[in-house]
């Protein structure tokens, strides 16, 4: 017997949870969907199947959508039985949907509805249709996700300003419910990161008047909860945490206590920015950013392993053909997602994933080379935003950064065109050549450094392009050196403030060998916020801010997330450098396990490698490494290696 799940236009489902994902936003009472363009599903496909039967069978479409069964040249309506006779059966079942993605479910012991059905959508040729395994019951609405649920009392009530104050143990995406002892009634709930912005009526992000039936409020980021004008004999208050629930495949603990809190913490951050996709906070935006997505693979890897989340989030950053603006308006946006679907390859070995989206890298990539200039620089055009970071970047002209990032992905597209079995040499040849450009424009021997840009004369340095040069092997061996003294060491090059281009930095320094002095920013930065009472990883953290600014961003009195995904790096950091966990082939078939245990008293850790975990212990004198999946090494300090036993 087959097992069955909803099936729909492969992406199709990714279009429209993102479409409402990045819908959700609201800010102080009006609605705010995100400003670039938006992607809408498909509202009419076919899905195609051939049974050779060789008996009698009998199967039930069920959809919400509008349509029919066609077996052979006999038309069924959806919800009645058809009976099938043996012998060869030609089944289509054309369904259309205007308000949301057309979907079915086949309810036989035969014909089912399994991976092996084709869709087209009366444009494209057939494809493998999508589907999930969150979706595997006739029952279910594939346009409805049923999120998993966890009551939190308040573990402080306080009344003071004209209301009840109520604290919870830490930041939730949850519905506040309030229930009075006596009758119906509504109340105003304002929701906060913060006590400050829960207590502030004017600049509280989140207000909302209760329900009258349920008495509950819209789902949303909180960790205080201000009730307007109430009592705490009048009420009873409880906030209901609604989340996707990933497992968590890691654990760590040290003797750093530090370390510890910086993991909980770090892992907390990241479960709650990972749902249905990566988003990039819980609070102001809930937008799905590529360059936040993209750091987010590498913390999955080492923390979820959840490839279904990376698919999900990729395809919904994508959209549709023909690619006519950049992913979130912003060109390092559309480099990062070119570079995310080589991290996922490289982690998991999804090579049916690869193959559905290949054809977008190479659209994407005939969209970028639209907008390069005489030297092959991608330049930005008219309403583009060349990010990168929150950073004083010369951005006369092309900016170097963002020439690496461009280096990076042609490389990238010659090697998974590789893997698919393509013999195209022209993505290394543009690389070779854009590497060659880079190094005639941008590196300046004086400074021992690249400069933002080569046409403003300023010969300004900062260290985002030069950390690119060394993570993505662009700068030859004397040139690294040089960029580590003369920019990620020098103190006159100003420092990086928020955690998303930290993460990068430490990797740079991780990748030059700088462990001692990547831990002690970790403790230093990281840290930082939560001696400042930080319960998940902040946007940004600025330690010389003072504390009654320490939320401003943007202009705005509350405008900084106070839990944004890019602050959990501190995982990806520890378990591929400090624990030395790397796969050595894609998927990790092959892995191995380099603890730098000089840094550590005692250890007990878990990390995911492949479709298991690997163990370190270490109590200070002995270590004890062991993996529940075959392929693994341990290397040892002298350099030697021993095969890793299986648990």
């Amino acid at each position: 017997m087959g097992k069955s799940y909803w099936i729909w236009y492969p992406g199709d489902m990714e279009l429209y949870y993102g479409m409402k994902q990045n819908f959700s936003r609201v800010e102080r009472g009006f609605g705010w969907p995100a400003f670039w363009k938006s992607e809408g599903f498909r509202n009419r496909v076919a899905f195609r199947r051939t049974y050779q039967l060789k008996q009698e069978t009998k199967f039930t479409v069920i959809s919400d959508a509008t349509g029919f069964v066609l077996v052979n040249d006999r038309k069924y309506p959806f919800g009645q039985e058809v009976i099938c006779s043996a012998g060869e059966a030609v089944i289509a079942v054309h369904a259309g949907c205007i308000e949301e993605f057309p979907s079915i479910y086949i309810d036989g012991e035969v014909i089912c509805s399994d991976e092996g059905w084709m869709v087209e959508d009366y444009d494209k040729p057939l494809v493998r249709v999508g589907f999930s395994k969150y979706f595997t019951s006739p029952t279910q609405r594939p346009s409805h996700w049923e999120y998993a649920e966890k009551t939190y009392m308040p573990v402080h009530i306080e009344e003071c300003n004209g209301g009840l104050l109520c604290e919870f143990e830490t930041e939730l995406t949850a519905q506040i419910e309030v229930k009075f002892t006596d009758e119906k009634k509504e109340v105003r709930v304002y929701c906060g990161e913060s006590r400050e912005e829960a207590l502030d009526r004017e600049h509280c992000y989140y207000s909302w008047l209760t329900d009258p039936d349920t008495g509950r409020c819209p789902r949303c980021a909180v960790r205080f909860a201000f009730l307007d004008g109430v009592k705490a004999s009048e009420v009873q208050v409880r906030a209901l945490h609604q989340y996707v629930d990933i497992p968590v495949k890691a654990e760590f603990s040290c003797s750093d206590e530090k370390l510890n809190s910086i993991w909980k913490v770090a892992e907390h951050t990241f479960r709650l920015c990972s749902g249905i996709f990566f988003i990039d906070g819980i609070k102001r935006d809930k937008w799905i950013w590529s360059g936040d997505a993209y750091q987010s693979l590498f913390v999955n890897q080492y923390l979820l392993a959840d490839k279904d989340i990376n698919r999900r989030t990729w395809l919904a950053l994508r959209g549709n053909d023909p690619m006519t603006t950049h992913i979130n308006t912003i060109v390092d946006y559309t480099l990062f997602w070119i570079l995310g679907v080589q991290v996922h390859y490289e982690a998991y070995a999804d090579r049916a994933f690869l193959e559905q989206v290949y054809p977008k890298m190479c659209s994407t990539m005939e969209f970028c080379e639209k907008q390069l200039d005489d030297y092959g620089f991608i330049v930005g055009r008219e309403k583009d935003w060349i990010y990168i970071d929150w950073a004083d970047l010369d951005k006369d002209g092309p900016l170097c950064a963002e020439q690496m990032l461009l280096a990076k992905c042609w490389k990238v597209m010659a090697e998974m065109s590789r893997v698919l079995g393509f013999s195209d040499e022209s993505y290394m040849g543009k690389y070779q050549a854009l590497t060659a450009q880079i190094q005639k424009r941008f590196w300046d021997e004086e400074k021992g450094a690249y400069i933002d840009s080569f046409t403003s004369g300023k010969r300004h340095v900062t260290r985002h392009a030069n950390i690119f040069a060394l993570l993505f092997g662009i700068a030859e061996e004397e040139k690294q050196t040089s960029i580590i003294e003369n920019v990620l060491e020098n103190p006159e090059i100003p420092q990086i403030t928020t955690p998303y281009f930290q993460f990068y930095e430490l990797e740079a320094l991780c990748q030059a060998g700088h462990l001692e002095e990547v831990l002690e920013k970790i403790k230093g930065y990281w840290g930082g916020m939560l001696d400042r009472g930080a319960v998940t990883f902040w946007e940004e953290f600025d330690p010389e801010a003072p504390v009654e600014e320490q939320y401003d961003m943007y202009g705005d009195r509350f405008g900084k997330s106070l839990c944004h995904a890019w602050g959990a790096s501190p995982i990806y950091l520890l378990g591929r450098y400090f624990m030395g966990i790397r796969p050595l082939c894609p998927g990790g078939e092959r892995f191995e396990v380099k603890p730098h245990l000089e840094f550590f008293e005692n250890l007990d850790c878990r990390f995911p490698i492949a479709d298991g975990t690997v163990r370190i212990k270490w109590d200070g004198k002995n270590l004890e490494v062991t993996a529940d999946v075959p392929g693994g090494v341990l290397c040892l300090p002298d350099g030697s290696q021993v095969p890793l036993q299986e648990a």
